[in-house]
């Protein structure tokens, strides 16, 4: 544990709960903490999950250029769903994605658990790309990615990230219960 993972964790933290409460102030949070995972992960030689924060970092300012106009009246951000095409062309998407990237890191880097590393990273892509276009189903990505890192993190002695993760699957679990309310408030 470091000084840096503690200050990303406290970062992640707020950055899920303004997420759930469909704050648009969760992506500058959410920009610092990836910002220092992008160090934290590099130096544990999860070279997927390093990459990653960078994409974090790009889609979280185009998130918040979007969540700041797709506002209700009210000013909250508004929920949609997918249609079920749509939920299998994502789940196919993930695994084509994770197969595909874990097989790139296996036979081109030294990184370890290539493949249960690109799968946290392609289902984190998808979760974000979800998130950013206000789609409830971004959290069942979430609680998923949420499951297969904490015991990942635990092998390469990140505790206190696997600890923020597994606080993190609540947080998703409260947050697909949370935008499932705010869904059928406004559904016809």
């Amino acid at each position: 544990m470091s000084n840096i993972e503690i200050i990303a964790v406290l970062l992640g933290i707020a950055n899920i709960v303004l997420i759930i409460r469909r704050s648009v102030w969760n992506y500058p949070f959410g920009i610092a903490m990836v910002s220092l995972y992008f160090v934290i992960f590099r130096e544990a030689k999860l070279y997927s999950d390093a990459g990653l924060q960078i994409f974090f970092v790009i889609v979280n300012a185009y998130g918040w250029w979007s969540w700041s106009r797709n506002k209700a009246q009210a000013g909250e951000v508004v929920v949609e769903r997918l249609t079920p095409n749509g939920y299998a062309a994502w789940i196919a998407l993930s695994i084509l994605a994770t197969l595909t990237w874990g097989f790139v890191m296996n036979q081109h880097s030294d990184a370890s658990y290539p493949f249960w590393d690109a799968g946290v990273a392609m289902l984190s892509v998808i979760g974000q790309i979800l998130m950013t276009r206000r789609l409830i189903e971004n959290w069942y990505w979430w609680i998923a990615v949420n499951i297969i890192s904490i015991p990942l993190y635990v092998l390469k002695g990140l505790y206190l990230t696997a600890g923020l993760y597994a606080l993190f699957l609540a947080l998703a679990i409260a947050g697909l219960l949370e935008w499932r309310k705010v869904l059928s408030r406004h559904l016809p």
